[in-house]
Formats: C-alpha cells, sequence, structure tokens
C-alpha cells in the first residue's frame, strides 16, 4: 500500500516528535516543518496527501496560510487538518470558517486523528474525481475521462490521460521524473526513467496536434512542468 504523504507544520517539538513518529509507525511518510515559510517550501517541493496544521505559529499562522492556501489552483484542493488547543465552539467555528476540512483540539487520540485523516483523505478524493478542471485551452473530466482542447475531444491511451491528469492537478509546478513515475505508474512498479521521456513525447504529439505543443514544457535538469496562464 502507498503511503499517505503526510506534511506536518508544528513549532512544538515535543508534539511534531510525537506525531511525526506515531504517523510513521502507521504507514504514513512525514515532512514536518516548523512554520509556514519552511511549509512553503515543502510545497514546492512536492504535493502531499494532507495537511497537518497547528493554528498558533511564529509569523505567520495556522488560519492566514490556509486562506493562502485555498486562492492558489495548485495548492487549495489539498486536505488540512487543524490542529489547535482552542476548544471553544466559537474558535471552532473560526477555525472551519477558513476552508480546513477538520479540526482536532489538543490534546488529541492519535487513534482518532489518524480516523480523521483517512476520512478526510477519501471525501477530498471523491470531490477531487467530480471536479472538472478547466486550464486554458485544457479541460479535463475526471469522471469520463474525456480531455478537450480548444473544445475538441481528444483521444489518448490511458498512461497519457494519467500523465496530463497528474500535470493538470499540479499546474506549473516542476514534477521530477521520480515523482511522474511514482504518480502515474506507482512506487511499486519497476520502470526505467526513460519511458516518462517516451510517454512525453507521445503526449506532446496528442497536445501539438490542436496547437498545445507548449503546453509541457522541459525544465532542463529538474523535470517537466504544464503552463498554465490560469494558475
Amino acid at each position: 500500500m502507498e503511503k499517505i504523504k503526510v506534511l506536518l507544520v508544528e513549532d512544538d517539538e515535543d508534539i511534531g516528535e510525537m506525531l511525526e513518529m506515531s504517523l510513521q509507525a502507521n504507514n504514513m511518510s512525514v515532512d514536518w516543518r516548523i512554520n509556514v515559510v519552511k511549509a512553503q517550501e515543502s510545497l514546492r517541493d512536492s504535493t502531499p496527501d494532507i495537511v497537518l496544521l497547528d493554528w498558533m505559529l511564529p509569523g505567520i499562522s495556522g488560519p492566514e496560510w490556509v486562506a493562502f492556501l485555498k486562492n492558489q489552483e495548485e495548492n487549495k484542493r489539498i486536505p488540512i487538518i487543524m490542529l489547535t488547543a482552542r476548544n471553544s465552539e466559537e474558535d471552532m467555528v473560526s477555525g472551519l470558517n477558513t476552508g480546513v476540512d477538520d479540526y482536532v483540539t489538543k490534546p488529541f487520540s492519535i487513534r482518532e486523528l489518524i480516523a480523521r485523516m483517512h476520512a478526510v483523505i477519501r471525501r477530498s478524493s471523491i470531490e477531487e474525481e467530480k471536479t472538472i478542471i478547466n486550464l486554458g485551452a485544457l479541460q479535463i473530466d475526471p469522471e469520463s475521462h474525456q480531455v478537450s482542447l480548444n473544445g475538441v475531444d481528444i483521444m489518448m491511451s490511458p498512461t497519457e490521460y494519467k500523465l496530463l491528469y497528474f500535470f493538470a492537478t499540479n499546474p506549473n509546478k516542476v514534477l521530477s521524473r521520480n515523482q511522474l513515475l511514482d504518480n502515474v505508474w506507482g512506487d511499486n512498479v519497476y520502470i526505467e526513467d526513460r519511458t516518462v521521456d517516451v510517454h512525453i513525447r507521445r503526449l506532446r504529439k496528442i497536445l501539438e496536434a490542436q496547437g498545445c505543443a507548449d503546453l509541457v514544457q522541459t525544465v532542463r535538469g529538474f523535470g517537466y512542468k504544464l503552463v498554465s496562464k490560469n494558475s
């Protein structure tokens, strides 16, 4: 089973260490950051499956960062659980109104937190599958797996579709070959790096036929990215 990728943003060393160890023991990959600046750096490198976010952080607070993320096309669909010692109903309502998916008060049970994480990820996956992606000339309907460019329906193989869908859900973000391999083919399957290049070339031929050759670009030394002016 593929590990759930967690971005943990917590400045309390004891809580952060406890959460990191507990989540790792439950087959999760944890990237622990102590403030929003560090967390933002992490997001530039990879997209987590879920964010666990403390309310009170040095500099920019958790709610302030949530408001920022929800205005970013590439990050607004990442599920977020707020972790906080604020336990009044007013605080809870205020926290949920920022756009987070759940609100967990400290102290909390690890078992309950993990159950809530799985629930939030499941809800997020269902919502994401129903969301039509519109990026300039590109439109993807995840329910029907239909792709259109400039209003013209496009036929492509399942692999090309998965590749384009992963690019479209991470617009303007440079994705390495390893990231593409893990997310399109799965990290339990052995595929050579050059396989990615072959499928990228096939995808570009499809895009080029509709006048969108520059949609997927090479970033030399790093990987590839889908360029969207809508993000």
